[in-house]
Order: structure tokens, then sequence, then C-alpha cells
């Protein structure tokens, strides 16, 4: 990105105290990452927010070209599946290895049909890159062949069997 370019979208994370925390993990797991600007509460935001001075308040960060703020906002929300991030794996062995680090010590009960629930209760979808087309194929027999075979998967998805169930 164009240095003093700011991204039209940002997604912002809400953490309790763990932002720091969450973001270097984020940008550990993915090859094109980076750490960007921490902000520290200071007086004035400690009035507000009960955040000691001094103590980091937002961390930017960039993950495969999308820009996303953590921020340590208080313990008042928590995350839900309502929102998850969706990456798109080419390979058995990207989706394997997305798989393994991002549910590494998450939410056991919250792995279903290629989603997981992260440490810090992020929702994600390991997917195959060709999913979508599968499901949406206008074949509604190899579609539904496709939506079958995923719901039988109790936890991450298997990039070999979906594609048998596409061609049939």
């Amino acid at each position: 990105m164009e240095k003093n370019k700011v991204q039209k979208i940002t997604t912002n994370l809400w953490f309790d105290t763990q932002a720091e925390e969450a973001a270097r993990f984020y940008v550990s797991v993915f090859d094109n990452a980076k750490i960007g600007r921490i902000t520290r509460y200071g007086k004035e935001k400690y009035e507000k927010h009960e955040r000691a001075e001094g103590h980091v308040m937002t961390v930017e960060f960039t993950l495969e070209g999308n820009e996303f703020v953590a921020l340590n906002g208080g313990p008042q929300f928590k995350f839900t599946e309502a929102i998850s991030f969706i990456v798109n794996c080419d390979s058995q062995e990207e989706l394997d290895y997305y798989w393994e680090k991002l549910s590494e010590g998450g939410d056991e009960d919250a792995q279903v049909c290629g989603w997981l629930k992260d440490k810090f209760g992020v929702s994600w979808q390991i997917i195959p890159a060709d999913l979508t087309r599968m499901i949406s194929d206008p074949d509604p027999e190899k579609s539904e062949r496709v939506m079958k075979a995923m719901l039988q998967m109790k936890k991450k998805l298997d990039i070999k069997i979906l594609k048998q169930a596409f061609e049939g």
C-alpha cells in the first residue's frame, strides 16, 4: 500500500487485553504479513477506558494485503461466529497448514465443516479455493454432492473428497 494511503475499509478487531499478542500471532501465521503502528493509552484515554497509561491501545497489522486494527477495548464485547475470515487454499497442504496454525489452542467444539475458532475467539473458514465454484455449480446434482460431502466433515475439509463428490 502506498505511503500515507489509507485503505477504504479496515477490519477492526476488539480484544479485551490481547490485541498485540493476537496481531503478532496472526502475522506469524501468514507469509505476507507485518505489524504496523502501535498506539498506547495516555492519561486522557485512561479516564474513559480505565487502561493504564502506556498500555497498548491499538495495533495495526497487515495480512496478505488486508489491513486490520486490533484494539484493546475491554471485556464488554466478544467475538461470535457471525463474523469470520475466509482463507482460500490452493492445496491440501496449505489448508492443513492454516488449519493447524489457527486452530492451535482454539475452541475444539467450534471446529466443524472447515470452520474453527482460534485461541482469541476469532472464527475462520479454512476452505479450498474451488469450494464456492463447486457449491454454486449450475448442475444441482454436483453442487448437492459437494455440500453433502462437506457437511459430513467434522473438522477440517478434505479437498480430494470434495473434488470426488463434485465429479461424481
